[in-house]
């Protein structure tokens, strides 16, 4: 294990995500969560999200019980910062914007049994 940088990137919690069996319990999980909290729905490419908070997959992805999504303000940085610090990542997993940059990727292995998906926030 290498020295971690001196300078720490800051991580927010961007949001959780909750393993279901099937679309229809997804779509279940999220309308709960929208009416409990008062959120909105929206629609994924593979979930139902409850606002920003929750996002309802619809089917058993990455963790036992699902994900932490963490996102960062430079995901390079990142994923140097925590490489240093001995965490290694599901290199499968990384999805690249346009132009090459590292979008989002998942650290190996599970924590509490859930993944951990680190992901860039948006530029404004």
């Amino acid at each position: 294990m290498t020295e971690p940088p001196d300078v720490q990137n800051t991580f927010q919690l961007a949001h959780v995500g909750i393993n279901n069996p099937d679309a229809a319990a997804a779509q279940e999980l999220c309308d709960l969560f929208c009416l409990m909290f008062n959120l909105d729905p929206r629609q994924g490419k593979k979930s139902e999200f409850a606002g920003t908070f929750f996002e309802c997959v619809r089917s058993q992805y990455l963790g036992t019980h699902g994900h932490i999504g963490m996102s960062t303000d430079d995901l390079e940085a990142a994923v140097e910062e925590l490489t240093a610090k001995g965490f290694g990542f599901d290199q499968e997993t990384a999805a690249h914007f346009e132009d090459g940059r590292l979008q989002n990727i998942y650290l190996a292995g599970e924590f509490g049994g859930f993944a951990v998906h680190v992901m860039q926030q948006p530029r404004p």
